[in-house]
C-alpha cells in the first residue's frame, strides 16, 4: 500500500511514468504489479486508505515528538433539557379533578407504618432488596388500613358484618344453573367411564372364563379319547366312562387312589400270552418257589399200593385211558356205520 501511496503522489505530480533506466528488473516487475493493482481498485478505496495512512504517519511523528498526551481528547456530553409545562399539568389536573366526597373515593395517601424495633426495616431502606421492599409495600397497605378505618369510624360507616348477615350472591341465579348442570353432566360422564371400564374387565373376564371352558371341554376330550382306546385295548371291561361324571363320592379322601381292578378276560390273555416283562425263564424255581409247600398235597403224585391177602403186592398193572384207533380202522368204522 506504501508503494501505491508513493505512485499515486508521482502521478499527481505530473509525471505519467517513472524514469525506466533508474529502475532495476525487481523494481520494474514491481511497478506493473502496481499499476496492474490500480486498475482493479476505484480511486476512492485507494485514496481512503493512502489518506489514513497519512494520518497514521502524522499521529506517530507526533507521538515521537511528545506533543501528545492525556487529556487532549475530551468528548463532549449534551446537556438534557427537562420540560416543565405547568400551565398543561394544571389543565389536566383541573380536568380530571371532582368534587365527591372521600367515602365515595376511598383516596388516601400516608407513609408507610412504622417499623417493629429489634427487625431489619429500622435504618435506612435498600431499594435492591426485594424482601425489604415488599415489607415496605406491606407497611403502607397497612398504615393505609388502620387510617381509614378511624375515618369510616367517624363518619359512622361499620366495618364489620353482623352475624346475621345475608349477603347477596356475587353470581345469578341462572349462571349457578349452568354451573349445577356442567357438574351433574360431569358426574354422569364419570359413572358411565366406570361402567365402561368395568364392562371392559368383564369381558376380559368373560374371555378368561371362556377359555378356561374351552380348555376343560379339550381336556375331557382327550381323556374320552384315552379311555376308548384303553377300552378297545381290553385295559377297560365297562363303559362307565361314556356317564355323566356325577359328584364325587364323599367318602372317598381326596389323596386316596382308586383300586384299578384287571378284567378277569385280560388276566386270562395275559397268563396265555404273557404280559410285560421277561418272559424266558418264567418257569424256573426259585429259592422261595422251592421252599414254599402250600400246595403240597401228600394224596397226589404218590404210586397207589394194592394188597392182596397174605400182603403181598399185586403185579397186576394199572390199565390206562383207551387208545384212539388209527385211520384206517376209524374209516372202516364209517363205512360200516353207514
Amino acid at each position: 500500500m506504501e508503494w501505491l501511496c508513493k505512485l499515486r503522489v508521482s502521478r499527481s505530480g505530473g509525471n505519467s511514468l517513472p524514469d525506466v533506466s533508474m529502475l532495476t528488473r525487481p523494481l520494474w516487475i514491481l511497478y506493473i504489479i502496481t499499476s496492474l493493482a490500480f486498475l482493479l481498485l476505484s480511486s476512492k478505496d485507494v485514496h481512503y486508505s493512502c489518506s489514513m495512512m497519512e494520518l497514521t504517519d502524522e499521529l506517530q511523528l507526533a507521538f515521537a515528538e511528545g506533543r501528545l498526551s492525556d487529556g487532549l481528547n475530551v468528548q463532549l456530553v449534551a446537556p438534557k433539557t427537562f420540560t416543565n409545562h405547568v400551565e398543561g399539568l394544571k389543565a389536566k389536573l383541573a380536568e380530571l379533578k371532582n368534587g365527591l366526597g372521600w367515602l365515595e373515593r376511598l383516596d388516601l395517601t400516608n407513609e408507610p407504618a412504622p417499623a417493629q424495633p429489634g427487625t431489619d426495616m429500622v435504618g435506612d431502606e435498600d431499594i435492591h432488596d426485594d424482601f425489604k421492599r415488599e415489607l415496605t409495600f406491606y407497611r403502607q397497605a397497612q398504615a393505609t388500613v388502620l387510617q381509614g378505618i378511624q375515618q369510616l369510624q367517624k363518619l359512622g360507616v361499620k366495618t364489620k358484618r353482623p352475624e346475621d348477615y345475608f349477603a347477596q350472591m356475587a353470581k345469578s341465579d341462572d349462571h349457578m344453573k349452568m354451573v349445577r348442570q356442567k357438574l351433574l353432566e360431569k358426574q354422569v360422564s364419570m359413572e358411565m367411564s366406570e361402567k365402561a371400564k368395568k364392562m371392559r374387565e368383564l369381558r376380559k373376564y368373560g374371555k378368561k372364563v371362556q377359555h378356561e371352558v374351552l380348555q376343560k371341554r379339550q381336556k375331557e376330550k382327550r381323556e374320552m379319547m384315552d379311555a376308548v382306546k384303553k377300552y378297545r385295548k381290553g385295559q377297560k371291561d365297562k363303559l362307565d366312562f361314556l356317564d355323566d361324571k356325577g359328584p364325587p363320592n364323599k367318602k372317598q379322601k381326596t389323596g386316596q387312589k382308586q383300586e384299578f381292578h384287571v378284567n378277569k378276560k385280560r388276566e386270562f390273555k395275559n397268563q396265555k400270552f404273557g404280559f410285560g416283562g421277561q418272559k424266558k425263564r418264567s418257569k424256573m424255581n426259585t429259592a422261595k418257589s422251592s421252599a414254599d409247600m402250600s400246595d403240597f398235597n401228600p394224596s397226589v403224585h404218590q404210586t397207589k399200593h394194592s394188597y392182596k391177602s397174605g400182603g403181598k403186592k399185586s403185579n397186576a398193572k394199572k390199565k390206562g385211558p383207551a387208545k384212539r384207533p388209527g385211520k384206517s380202522k376209524r374209516q372202516n368204522m364209517k363205512s360200516r356205520k353207514r
